[in-house]
């Protein structure tokens, strides 16, 4: 990020120890030793149903030190799935736990650090992010609650390009736009920074550079690696930042309302970016650089439904009598954001996500009115 002329330099930057390795198969070759690296001899394992495979094999590959696989990761971490998760890893005697997957599987191995206080590494087999951050989320009673505890940050975060070979082209372009939003909303952030800003203009960058790539040929093993570097650099974004309205709005809808995770970002992100973008010149402007257009929302969305993404929330199956109740729970919680929330104001940009109107940063949806 370039910083303008006379722009006053005022930030704080706090970094967290973490230990990356990024390499092609290093989900077999590397886990081991770093399990090693950090002591431990008796680890859980845990994945969801559809990454049980190659939970397996990383299991394999860590022979005695491992005590067992656990299946039982869901979307948005079922308070009673981690109930399970945790008595497991007692039951095992488990001195750390290695998850294996995307953002449910990451999310369930850091609830597990949360109520126990074990190490937890992560092998992630999406672009969620979740593994560079010390935010955990556990929904409850149909509302799902975040919160940040340094306990819950991987140890070490093991990138395998390999893994994400065999991501389904539509997970693969919903789970890359969910890592855009990171980045989208730490370019905001209050506690932003130079070097963060810098991270999410090449997050962005080599991202929206590789998805066209993966989805043209989701086996190309350098375009997986683009897009793997991508989601790292937008994941480091997130745990070094505050997110703001687009974040709580997905979690409102995932959490409330069940609709799917990297799906939903990828439907609200160009309509949180319009609403945002008259508060946030400066990171539009950077959006602008690093995708090369001078309509940031329009170009995300068409970036993601020329590539088959899902458009509307309508499609992800909220209902429309249901725009009110959660336009209202959002404007009721306290976050930050560059532009001021209000019950009207989300109303108006969850209609047009619903609708599917053109984000348009001149729109006045945002204050309730249609196109």
């Amino acid at each position: 990020m370039t910083t303008p002329p006379n722009t006053p330099l005022d930030f704080s930057y706090e970094t967290r120890p973490a230990r990356v390795v990024f390499r092609p198969g290093a989900a077999v070759t590397a886990t081991p030793g770093e399990a090693a690296r950090l002591g431990l001899h008796r680890v859980l394992v845990v994945c969801g149903s559809r990454g049980a495979d190659v939970a397996r094999s990383v299991a394999d590959a860590l022979g005695d030190s491992c005590v067992g696989v656990h299946t039982g990761a869901r979307m948005h971490v079922p308070v009673e799935v981690a109930d399970e998760a945790v008595e497991v890893a007692r039951a095992a005697g488990a001195d750390g736990c290695v998850a294996v997957g995307g953002g449910s599987a990451i999310g369930l191995g850091k609830a597990i650090a949360l109520r126990t206080g074990l190490p937890l590494i992560a092998v992630p087999s999406t672009y969620s992010g979740s593994e560079m951050t010390s935010v955990w989320g556990l929904t409850e009673g149909g509302a799902k609650r975040t919160g940040r505890d340094s306990s819950v940050q991987p140890r070490c975060v093991v990138y395998d390009p390999e893994l994400t070979l065999g991501l389904p082209v539509p997970l693969s372009v919903t789970s890359g736009v969910n890592a855009l939003a990171h980045a989208v909303e730490a370019l905001y952030a209050p506690d932003a920074s130079p070097l963060v800003s810098l991270m999410a203009e090449e997050g962005v960058r080599a991202m929206t550079g590789a998805l066209p790539d993966v989805a043209a040929a989701p086996g190309d093993p350098e375009a997986r690696a683009r897009a793997l570097y991508g989601a790292w650099l937008c994941g480091a974004c997130l745990g070094a930042t505050t997110m703001g309205l687009h974040h709580k709005l997905c979690h409102v809808l995932g959490g409330t309302f069940g609709l799917p995770h990297a799906e939903t970002h990828t439907v609200v992100l160009p309509y949180a970016l319009a609403y945002n973008a008259p508060a946030a010149p400066q990171a539009i402007a950077v959006l602008s650089r690093a995708m090369d257009t001078d309509d940031v929302p329009r170009a995300v969305r068409e970036l993601a439904r020329g590539l088959g993404a899902p458009g509307t929330l309508a499609e992800l199956g909220l209902k429309e009598a249901d725009l009110v109740r959660a336009a209202t729970q959002v404007a009721a919680e306290s976050y930050p954001n560059p532009r001021e929330v209000t019950a009207n104001g989300v109303l108006g940009l969850l209609t047009a996500a619903y609708e599917g109107w053109e984000p348009r940063s001149e729109n006045s949806w945002g204050d309730g009115a249609q196109a």
